[in-house]
């Protein structure tokens, strides 16, 4: 099928689907408006297939298409989604999920134009297919040295076994991702490679349309099976997204309602549409909404605490304390990011998890007298002979470097900041070539053990940029992977996160949040810590 003809059935179906700012013409049998909601991805979609919903534009349109065992709130809870209900053994290795009876792939020739039930074999074959070495999923990662062997059982129809080679509490947070989405075997045997442009799942909406690069079109699975009380998911008719690579021109376009929703941040904009303190700007309140986030991202200068002899000054943990508290967070964040964010006060876990509790892991603030007298502890009275230190940083971050190295400078402390291309700076991290570096860490899932991972000393770079080896971190990290007790497992990482505060491997910058700003009509949008566009409740 050549791309004009591809073309032309995707606008038929935008056609259908869509008259004006997001309202169909009415239907001439059932008198009925139908609803497409509209937004846009600045980086295209590579694949489709949940076994590569490896960065947020993929997993987003996976979400809307298929589904997991489980799911989260908007509070990052864990709740039913194709399993109904689950134990856990009580040693942790054992997990044992009843499935629901009414759950369906979407119709497909390969079930001869009909649904098809799920089952648990359905989910044993999606779980065994992201580690086949075949495939080269990126996401094998959430399974591979976690499970044990023969590690996926279909028991009976709607019973499934997952089994652990060792405990490993975050694991059914794990089970969220859209890695973990079930799949048929049918479909994707019969497309292979392909799969990826011909989904079939269980989601909200089914697959339609996609010409790669330019717009995806779902429409409404009628069939679905959760339900917003006693009314029936979702309330949307169809999903189009578009894939404007200019951020400008992406807000332009929903400044003119041509698109219902944007996520994030542009220098070019962001004054037109927040105040400096974060706030929507009144002549945008009659138009659009705000809705703003912790989400689970931590944004931090890290020290490669192995680079060099005993002459780089990163290396004395004074010093490091000292940069920790000689910059102003929360200015930094009112001057560059409009207050989207907030200062990291605390330990490297961020806000929006539930273990984070800034009373018991206080961290730094800005306070330049006690900056300068960690200086002169370590031999450098205002800065005095202390060698100049380099920070790299991809060009994106270069003002927010700039500021913090011009407070630096304040306490004379000489800092010179160099531009480096951000995949050539993470090569250069992994292989200890930047003793100095701007970095960040989003969670993989819904648990603070994702971000101490990043200093367990047995973990290579990455996740261990900075190379940080301390025994007792060690301890209480391994001790959190066998705790079962929420409460008494939250103890322990706020017991690492002290250790953290005190070592400083890493200077803390701020907990990120997530920025969206949708048309003033659409409701029901969610906000969660993971940044996820879950649109099967949302309605105009």
């Amino acid at each position: 099928m050549n791309r004009l003809l591809i073309f032309c059935l995707l606008l038929n179906g935008m056609l259908w689907l869509s008259c004006g700012n997001g309202e169909t013409k009415t239907d001439q049998v059932k008198g009925e408006k139908k609803q497409l909601f509209r937004y846009n991805q600045p980086k295209p979609i590579t694949s489709l297939d949940p076994a590569f919903a490896r960065s947020q534009n993929n997993i987003w349109a996976i979400d809307h298409l298929f589904n997991g065992l489980v799911q989260l709130d908007e509070q990052l809870n864990i709740k039913p989604a194709i399993a109904k209900s689950w134990e856990i053994s009580e040693d942790g290795l054992t997990y044992t999920f009843k499935l629901r009876e009414d759950v369906a792939f979407h119709p497909h020739e390969a079930f001869g134009e009909k649904q098809r039930l799920v089952t648990a074999e359905d989910v044993v074959y999606s779980f065994n297919r992201i580690l086949d070495k075949g495939l080269n999923s990126p996401g094998s990662w959430v399974f591979k040295n976690r499970v044990a062997s023969d590690p996926f059982q279909a028991i009976d129809t709607h019973t499934f076994v997952l089994k652990l080679k060792k405990p490993f509490r975050p694991m059914l947070g794990i089970l969220t991702m859209q890695y973990c989405s079930v799949v048929p075997k049918e479909v994707v045997e019969k497309y292979g490679k392909e799969f990826r442009s011909n989904p079939v799942g269980t989601g909200p909406f089914k697959f339609n349309k996609w010409l790669e690069s330019q717009s995806l079109l779902l429409s409404k699975n009628d069939q679905y099976f959760e339900k917003d009380g006693t009314n029936q998911l979702p309330y949307l008719d169809g999903v189009m997204v578009s894939f404007i690579k200019d951020r400008k021109t992406a807000y332009l376009e929903l400044m003119n309602g041509k698109i219902d929703y944007i996520s994030g941040l542009e220098a070019s904009y962001v004054n037109e549409l927040l105040t400096p303190e974060g706030e929507l700007q009144s002549k945008q309140k009659d138009k659009l909404q705000f809705l703003k986030s912790p989400f689970l991202n931590m944004e931090y200068l890290g020290i490669n605490l192995n680079f060099g002899d005993n002459n780089n000054p990163l290396r004395d943990k004074k010093i490091r304390q000292a940069l920790n508290y000689g910059f102003d967070r929360a200015q930094m964040l009112r001057s560059l990011r409009n207050n989207v964010g907030k200062a990291a006060h605390s330990g490297f876990t961020p806000r929006g998890l539930p273990s984070f509790d800034a009373d018991k892991t206080k961290g730094y603030r800005y306070d330049a007298d006690k900056a300068r007298k960690l200086l002169a502890e370590a031999g450098f009275p205002n800065g005095k002979d202390l060698p100049e230190i380099k920070l790299m940083t991809p060009k994106d971050y270069l003002d927010l470097c700039t500021f913090i190295a011009k407070q630096w400078e304040e306490l004379g402390v000489k800092v010179k900041t160099e531009i480096t291309e951000s995949a050539t700076l993470r090569q250069m991290m992994t292989r200890e070539q930047s003793p100095f570096f701007r970095a960040s860490w989003i969670a993989d899932y819904p648990d603070a053990e994702s971000f101490f991972t990043v200093f367990y000393s047995k973990n290579p770079s990455p996740p261990n940029y900075t190379r940080f080896s301390n025994v007792e971190f060690d301890k209480l990290y391994e001790a959190s992977l066998n705790e079962n007790d929420d409460q008494k497992r939250y103890d322990l990482y706020q017991s690492m996160d002290k250790i953290l505060i005190e070592e400083a491997p890493v200077i803390f910058l701020y907990y990120d949040e997530t920025a969206v700003f949708a048309q003033k009509g659409v409701k029901g949008l969610s906000k969660n810590a993971i940044n996820l566009l879950s649109l099967k409740k949302v309605r105009r």
